[in-house]
């Protein structure tokens, strides 16, 4: 006869995966909410580079035009639906309704950051051959940016892989307090859990990105940018978050959508910084 009965309990609470749930690169473009339509017109305006003149021999003062610029962004549309039958839910382990609602506003917050950070990849001005990432590397990038006359305001951006942000880490100038002007992010919201850590250096907010073009490899692509050198348009009710219950079929669904686009708007305000991260991938 037996002398032990072993029971197994199953958690109900889900662990979550790894996995991108939130938008990174949102708050860091330069954003237009579409109340009707498909299509959402931007105005880059400058002078044209113009320079001062003097008055003429005539007595007048020489008038110009501005340099006025409208990049158009189309919608697309965009959905993530989960379905899953009666059965499967009461059979399956933890909260599978909140799995679902879950997982799917995951996919088009990955889909939002992929439309901007591809956008940010047809960007022609770049650090040219992939190195590791260093103090000169960075400050290339700054620099070509400063020679573009991009402002240095509170509106610079960068997105590093975590092999760039590992290489920066053992340099003094990035890590120490002493040089940072403000460390990751401490005391976050909740709602922060899922993200990254940022850093504030060098005028530039950095994020450390997991899901970069070329990520892991000899060719990472890693960005600086000024806020209005891209632009990003969706829908006026944002994201749509919508779960039910069919009572005919007896399964239950979440589904989110969205229609968004995404645009370069400036070149000169972008610079692909070419990155070698695959010495620190795994073996």
């Amino acid at each position: 006869m037996a002398e032990t009965a072993f029971q197994t309990q199953y958690r109900q609470d889900f662990v979550d995966g790894f996995e991108q749930k939130e938008t990174l690169l949102r708050t860091a473009v330069t954003t237009e909410a579409v109340i009707k339509g498909n299509t959402a017109t931007f105005l880059v305006a400058d002078s044209g580079s113009a320079e001062a003149k003097t008055r003429g021999v005539n007595g007048l003062i020489p008038a110009r035009g501005d340099n006025l610029t409208q990049p158009a962004v189309t919608l697309v549309e965009w959905h993530d639906l989960v379905r899953k039958t009666g059965f499967n839910i009461f059979a399956s382990q933890g909260n599978q309704v909140a799995i679902m609602q879950r997982t799917s506003m995951g996919v088009i917050n990955r889909k939002i950051d992929y439309d901007i950070y591809t956008e940010l990849n047809t960007g022609t001005v770049n650090t040219g051959t992939a190195v590791t990432a260093s103090i000169p590397l960075v400050m290339r990038a700054k620099t070509i940016l400063g020679i573009a006359e991009v402002p240095w305001d509170s509106n610079l951006f960068a997105a590093i892989t975590p092999a760039f942000e590992a290489y920066l880490m053992q340099t003094k100038e990035f890590a120490s307090r002493e040089y940072i002007n403000r460390a990751p992010l401490e005391n976050a919201d909740p709602a922060w859990r899922d993200r990254p850590l940022m850093y504030y250096w060098l005028g530039v907010t950095w994020m450390v990105h997991p899901r970069l073009p070329g990520v892991g490899t000899s060719a990472e692509k890693c960005f600086m940018w000024h806020k209005s050198a891209i632009g990003h348009a969706y829908n006026s009710g944002d994201l749509e978050a919508r779960a039910g219950y069919n009572e005919e079929q007896a399964y239950s669904w979440a589904r989110t959508s969205i229609y968004m686009g995404s645009q370069l708007l400036q070149n000169s305000g972008v610079v692909v910084m070419n990155h070698d991260g695959s010495a620190l991938v795994a073996a």
